[in-house]
């Protein structure tokens, strides 16, 4: 039997925002979403996503990104486009949701019904996410992978 030489990625752990100020990042994240401080330390700052996080670490150092991004998952994407628009972000032209948050990092929100991401129903219910559905395009790409749920 061969032997895999090479380690196998199984998730992501957490994503780095650079932001100019934490208490700033905080307040603005927060007027948009629901979350959990998981905590602080120094100049960094910890959104809980379940079994992930998010990192706000203080002290940009590149300019705003215009292609690097990454994608949250969200239950509901309409809610977050309100909160954006209401704050003035810049929301970036497509068919999605896309915007720059005010230190220029570029945040794709997807809605977890239409993605083959999933959470495992324990850190779904843990989250008060519970119920949670997909719609069946998400599931037959899960299928074709066999990962859909039983």
């Amino acid at each position: 039997m061969a032997v895999n030489k090479k380690a196998r990625m199984v998730g992501i752990n957490h994503v780095a925002l650079e932001v100019d100020d934490i208490d700033a990042a905080l307040e603005f994240y927060g007027k948009i979403f629901d979350f959990t401080l998981r905590g602080r330390h120094d100049r960094m700052a910890f959104i809980d996503l379940g079994d992930q996080f998010i990192n706000l670490s203080e002290k940009r150092s590149q300019v705003p990104d215009t292609l690097r991004h990454f994608g949250l998952v969200v239950d509901d994407r309409e809610k977050v486009r309100s909160a954006v628009a209401a704050l003035g972000a810049k929301i970036l032209p497509g068919r999605g949701l896309d915007f720059l948050d005010p230190w220029g990092n570029h945040v794709q929100v997807v809605q977890y019904r239409d993605i083959q991401f999933s959470k495992t129903a324990e850190v779904l219910r843990a989250m008060g996410l519970a119920g949670l559905e997909k719609t069946e395009a998400a599931l037959e790409e899960l299928r074709e992978k066999g990962m859909a749920p039983d």
